[in-house]
């Protein structure tokens, strides 16, 4: 009776399959990537220069997130996401008082401000603070939604003052610098940043 050989497997085939499959799951498997929030920090001060800056509260616009990503505003309503850009409009350009003071000279009123003008609101676009306070527990989606509103609020208030300026938006403004930065075009929008600064408290999170 005639022997069996015993079969073998090619295992080199098995390599080039292994391979190619590392290489179909590289292509087409996706990676999550967290988007940054581009903010530009404050230079270090001077060991001698003193930092005792007086704000009044009314120029100060609380937003707090607690836990559960509820919004309360300045510290008695809850509203909802797609309310702040509103709110923070009209807290910026109330223009109920006057602006800082410029190389000794005093401050001036917002005489492009469109808001109510409402006293007990914030004085001038140069003085009103945004203030941002989550708590630990905030989800980041829900922060940086609500940085996003507050950033579009900013930004609508320089598209609004440009198109009266310049017969052109703050957004377009800065498309055309993109395709030719021009001292002109610079000079228009670093003109809507100084109207409209933004100015963005953003205090530890709540434990």
């Amino acid at each position: 009776m005639a022997r069996r050989e015993n079969s073998e497997i090619n295992a080199g085939s098995m390599a080039d399959i292994a391979f190619l499959l590392l290489i179909f799951f590289l292509v087409t498997t996706t990676m999550d990537v967290d988007s940054g929030i581009a903010r530009k920090l404050p230079e270090k001060s001077p060991p001698d220069q003193k930092n005792d800056v007086i704000v009044k509260q009314k120029n100060v616009f609380d937003i707090v997130v607690n836990r559960n990503n509820q919004i309360l505003v300045e510290g008695t309503d809850y509203v909802k996401v797609t309310e702040i850009k509103g709110l923070a409009m009209k807290f910026i350009d109330n223009g109920g008082g006057v602006g800082n003071s410029i190389d000794g000279k005093p401050g001036e009123p917002c005489d492009y401000c469109n808001g109510a003008k409402d006293p007990a609101s914030s004085d001038h676009p140069s003085k009103a603070i945004i203030s941002l306070q989550s708590d630990r527990g905030t989800t980041y989606g829900m922060y940086v939604t609500i940085q996003n509103e507050i950033e579009a609020a900013y930004n609508q208030l320089r598209n609004n003052l440009s198109n009266k300026l310049y017969g052109r938006s703050y957004d377009q403004l800065l498309s055309d610098y993109d395709n030719d930065p021009t001292e002109s075009l610079k000079a228009k929008i670093d003109n809507l940043k100084d109207k409209y600064p933004q100015i963005i408290s953003e205090p530890e999170p709540i434990k």
